[in-house]
Order: C-alpha cells, then sequence, then structure tokens
C-alpha cells in the first residue's frame, strides 16, 4: 500500500494537510475523511477506513481539519466551522484535479457533522457523503439537535451508526433521517459505541463499510 504525506499551504485558504492513500486498482473515484472532535487524521478509525477503501480502488484523504492544524490539541472552538469546512472545500477542489471521476466526503462525528452543512451549502460539489457516528446530539441530553439543516440536504449520504452510541440512538437517528430529501442507508454496528471500531470487530468494520458504500454509490464505485 502506497501512503503519501500530504500538504497543500495557500496564503489565503485554510491549508489541507494529512495522508493520501493510494488505490489499488483504481476507479478514478476519491474519498475525503475527516476526524471527529478530539481527533486527528491519524484516529484508527480513519486509518482502517482508508486502507480498506484505497485497497477497494478508491483513493483515500484523511485530512486534518483547520482548527487541528491550528492546534494538536483540544476540541474545535464554535469560531472554527466555518472555516473547517472551508478547508473541506479546498480538500474537495484538490482532490478533484487529481481523480478522473467523482469526489466523495466523509467524517466522523464532528468531520461528518461538517460535511454535511457543506453539502447543504453546495449540494453539486461532491457525489455523496459517509457519515460515521453523526453526532445528533450532546451525550446525554437530548438537545440541542445537531439535525436543522437536514430539510435541505439533497446529496445521497450513508450513515455508520453504532447501536450503543450515547450521542444518538438509531431510532433517533432513524427519525431524523425522515427529513432528508435525498437517498440514505443506515449501516448498523451492533455492540459498539461512539469510536465504532471494536476489538471484535476491528478486522471486520472496514470491509463492512466498503461493502456498504459500493451497494450505495453503485457500480461505479468498483475498479475495473
Amino acid at each position: 500500500m502506497n501512503v503519501e504525506r500530504f500538504r497543500n499551504e495557500h496564503p489565503e485558504l485554510p491549508t489541507v494537510c494529512g495522508f493520501i492513500h493510494h488505490p489499488v486498482g483504481d476507479t478514478g473515484d476519491a474519498l475525503i475523511l475527516a476526524h471527529a472532535a478530539a481527533a486527528n487524521c491519524n484516529s484508527p478509525l480513519l486509518i482502517a477506513l482508508a486502507t480498506a477503501f484505497s485497497t477497494s480502488g478508491i483513493t483515500v484523504l484523511r485530512c486534518d481539519l483547520p482548527f487541528r492544524v491550528a492546534r494538536p490539541n483540544g476540541r474545535p472552538p464554535a469560531s472554527f466551522a466555518a472555516r473547517d469546512r472551508a478547508g473541506l472545500r479546498r480538500a474537495v477542489e484538490l482532490m478533484k484535479a487529481r481523480v478522473s471521476r467523482a469526489v466523495y466526503l466523509g467524517g466522523h462525528a464532528y468531520g461528518g457533522h461538517q460535511a454535511s452543512l457543506l453539502a447543504v451549502s453546495d449540494p453539486t460539489l461532491i457525489a455523496g457523503l459517509l457519515l460515521l457516528s453523526y453526532p445528533l446530539h450532546p451525550p446525554k441530553q437530548s438537545t440541542p439537535l445537531r439535525t436543522d439543516h437536514f430539510l435541505s440536504l439533497r446529496t445521497p449520504a450513508i450513515f455508520v451508526h453504532a447501536s450503543e452510541d450515547p450521542f444518538g440512538t438509531p431510532d433517533e437517528l432513524r427519525s431524523a433521517l425522515d427529513a432528508i430529501q435525498a437517498t440514505t442507508r443506515i449501516v448498523l454496528v451492533e455492540n459498539a459505541r461512539h469510536e465504532l471500531l471494536t476489538d471484535n470487530n476491528t478486522d471486520t468494520l472496514p470491509g463492512v463499510v466498503v461493502s456498504e458504500f459500493r451497494g450505495f454509490f453503485g457500480p461505479r464505485t468498483k475498479a475495473a
């Protein structure tokens, strides 16, 4: 597997940095993966998924969000949200210049939340969303919900969600997805929490996610 450290700086726009996983049997498609609020692009989940997707033929960029570029530790300040979305937009544009077909955008928790907000702001920017442990609400609280924008979401989205996620139950997620006008799918990960990976599924979950992704977005995501 060929993994390349990646960094692209611009004097007026957010820096995009992380790692590109070059594919085996290239489909011409790309997937960008953003991390959760307390993590970075080297999280075990992102590494495992990037490895699995690149092995299946999809170029993957796992990237640090701008708030993480600015500070190596800590959670994202609310004031950074717009810049984080701008960083994801730059990542999409940079990957579009590298691949011949579609670019998909994914993220874990906070990263997925920002990805979905970006998709609402520009429905033609990406081909689809891969949302991992979407944070419907804060743990042990039913509000505030982070779903107001779902009514305006027109991008197909696949949600990978744990059965014991404190940020939202599977039933809460199913109810929230009724507002989305685009096609959606839920992949339920049993006996897991917000991190998704467990000692029992580390070897199998990445392959399941790739298979569900291909089935949802169709044969174009398969290598020739």
